[in-house]
C-alpha cells in the first residue's frame, strides 16, 4: 500500500490560462523541471469574462477542452483543479489559499499581454512574494516574445512589413521549435499519492457559471486538433494565397479557435508548416505557405503591440486624432448590421454566419467591419465588442488589431480614404453568389446578375429582403469628410 506524502512536502503549482495543452507548454515544462510534484489549476472568472465580452461559444470550447487536458494531466500524475473566482480581483487570495493548503512553494504560468491580465499577475506575484513563494512567468503565447522585435531605436514597430522582416530574422536565428515533455514526466509518485489522498480527481468539475453556446463544430481532442493542422499544411497551405479570400471555398486553416484558447501553439503551427512547406520561410516568396506564415506573424504583431501600448486594452485608438471623429449614433443601423439585415448581401451573409457558427471568414471580417465603420459611420468599438461576444476565436489583440485596421484608427491601418465597396467586394469574392445563397435563403430565386445588389432586380418586390439601409457612395464621402475634420481638429488643438 502506498504511503501518503508528509504534509510538509513542497509542491509546484501550474496555473493554466490561455494555454490549454500539455504539448509545447513552457510553464508545464518548467514546473516539471523544478523536480517538485505538480498540481495544476484553472480559474474561471465569469464576471471578468462578461466584462471582456467573451463569447458563450468560446467559454463552452474552453470547458470541453479542459476535460481533455484534465485527463492528459492525470495520465502524467498531475491533478487538475478547476476553481472559480468572480473576477481577477479575488484571484491572488485564491492562489495564496491554495498554496497554503497544499504546501505549494512555487507557481508557474505563461504570460498574457492584456492590461487587466498583467495587473492581475502583478497582484498575484506580490502576494506570493509576501508569502515567501516563488513566481515563474514564461513567454509562451507568441513565438518570438514581445520586446524582442524592435527597431534600431529599440522602439516597437508600427508598420507590419518591416516588423515581419525583423521577426523572420529573429525566428531563423533562434530555435523556436515546439518542445515536448515526454522526456520529463518520469518523476516520482508524489502527485499520485496527492491525488489519492487529498484531491478527488475522479469528480468532474462543475459547468462554468456562464451563458454558454454550443461549440460542437470544433472537436477538442488532441488527435483531431493535430490532424486538422497537419491536413491544412499538407493539402491547403500551398494554395492558401489563391483560395483564402473566397468564403465559399474551404481554403483557410480554421485553427484560430485553438490558438485563441491555447489548445494549439503558434510554434506547433509553424513547425508543421515548415516541415511540409519548407519554402514558406523565404521572405517575400508570396507562395501560399508564406502568406499563411504571414498571418501567424500578424497575430504576433498585434500581440506585441498590445503588450507595448496599454491603451489598446482600454478601448482607445492607436491613432490619437481619431478620438475626434464624430460617429453617428443610429441604433437601428447597428441592429440591422448585427442581424444581417442591411440590404447588402455579402455583409448580411457574413453576419448570419457569425451568429449561427461563432466564426466568420477573414475576408468577410474585413468587409463587414468596413461596412459598420465607413458605410454606417458607427464607432468601431461597437463592432469590436459585438465580434468578441460572438466569436469562438475571439482574442483581444487580433480582434482589436483587426477592427482598428478596418477603422483606420490603428497602427499600419487601412488609409481612411480607402473604403471597401461591399458590392464590388461581393462580385469579386463570391462571384456566383454561392456563399450569399447559403446564408440568405430568401435570395435563392434572385438571378446571378443581381445577387450582389438584389434591389436592382425587377422581381425584388416579391423577395423578403430589405432595401439597402444606406447609399454606399454618399456614406463613403461622409466618412472621408468625417476623418478629415477629425484630423484638422486634432492638428489645430496640438499647435502652439
Amino acid at each position: 500500500m502506498m504511503n501518503s506524502e508528509p504534509q510538509s512536502t513542497n509542491h509546484a503549482l501550474l496555473w493554466l490560462r490561455a494555454d490549454l495543452r500539455i504539448s509545447d507548454n513552457t510553464a508545464l515544462n518548467c514546473a516539471i523541471e523544478s523536480g517538485l510534484p505538480v498540481i495544476a489549476i484553472y480559474i474561471s472568472t465569469p464576471m471578468q469574462w462578461y466584462q471582456h465580452h467573451i463569447s458563450g461559444r468560446q467559454v463552452d470550447l474552453i470547458e470541453r477542452r479542459l476535460k481533455v487536458v484534465k485527463q492528459q494531466l492525470n495520465d502524467i500524475n498531475i491533478p487538475l483543479l478547476v476553481l472559480e473566482c468572480d473576477d481577477f480581483s479575488t484571484v491572488p487570495e485564491t492562489i495564496i489559499q491554495l498554496c497554503q493548503q497544499h504546501q505549494i512553494s512555487a507557481v508557474y504560468c505563461n504570460r498574457q499581454h492584456g492590461w487587466n491580465e498583467k495587473q492581475r499577475d502583478i497582484a498575484v506575484e506580490q502576494a506570493l512574494i509576501t508569502d515567501n513563494k516563488h513566481w515563474y512567468c514564461s513567454d509562451d503565447y507568441c513565438v518570438v516574445p514581445p520586446g524582442q522585435v524592435v527597431t534600431l531605436q529599440q522602439q516597437m514597430y508600427k508598420v507590419f512589413t518591416p516588423f515581419r522582416t525583423a521577426w523572420l530574422k529573429q525566428f531563423l536565428q533562434h530555435n523556436y521549435q515546439p518542445t515536448t515533455n515526454s522526456d520529463k514526466v518520469m518523476f516520482s509518485q508524489h502527485c499520485l499519492s496527492l491525488i489519492n489522498d487529498n484531491l478527488d480527481d475522479n469528480a468532474s468539475f462543475q459547468p462554468f457559471n456562464y451563458s454558454k453556446q454550443d461549440s460542437l463544430l470544433w472537436p477538442v481532442d488532441e488527435q483531431a486538433i493535430q490532424q486538422r493542422l497537419q491536413m491544412f499544411c499538407e493539402t491547403k497551405a500551398e494554395y492558401y494565397q489563391q483560395q483564402r479570400d473566397f468564403p465559399a471555398i474551404d481554403g483557410t486553416s480554421c485553427l484560430s479557435p485553438y490558438l485563441a484558447i491555447g489548445a494549439l501553439s503558434a510554434r506547433q503551427c509553424l513547425a508543421a508548416l515548415i516541415e511540409t512547406q519548407p519554402q514558406c520561410v523565404e521572405i517575400n516568396s508570396h507562395n501560399g505557405a508564406f502568406v499563411w506564415l504571414s498571418e501567424v506573424v500578424w497575430r504576433e504583431f498585434y500581440n506585441h503591440l498590445l503588450d507595448s501600448y496599454d491603451r489598446l486594452s482600454k478601448h482607445q485608438p492607436f491613432q490619437l486624432y481619431t478620438h475626434k471623429i464624430q460617429w453617428l449614433e443610429n441604433s437601428d443601423h447597428v441592429r440591422a448590421w448585427q442581424q444581417g439585415q442591411t440590404g447588402y448581401p455579402i455583409v448580411d451573409a457574413a453576419m448570419r454566419q457569425l451568429a449561427a457558427t461563432g466564426w466568420m471568414h477573414n475576408r468577410l471580417r474585413m468587409i463587414s467591419a468596413s461596412f459598420l465603420v465607413k458605410d454606417l459611420l458607427c464607432d468601431w468599438r461597437i463592432g469590436e465588442q459585438w465580434f468578441m461576444q460572438q466569436l469562438i476565436d475571439g482574442e483581444l489583440a487580433s480582434n482589436n488589431g483587426g477592427w482598428q485596421w478596418a477603422a483606420s484608427t490603428g497602427t499600419d491601418a487601412q488609409p481612411y480614404f480607402r473604403i471597401f465597396n461591399p458590392t464590388t467586394q461581393s462580385e469579386r469574392f463570391d462571384a456566383d453568389g454561392e456563399f450569399i445563397r447559403q446564408w440568405i435563403p430568401e435570395l435563392e430565386s434572385v438571378p446571378d446578375k443581381y445577387i450582389h445588389a438584389p434591389s436592382l432586380w425587377s422581381g425584388f418586390g416579391g423577395v423578403n429582403y430589405p432595401l439597402p439601409i444606406v447609399d454606399h457612395k454618399q456614406m463613403r464621402l461622409l466618412a472621408i469628410d468625417s476623418y478629415k475634420q477629425a484630423k484638422t481638429l486634432h492638428d489645430s488643438s496640438h499647435q502652439l
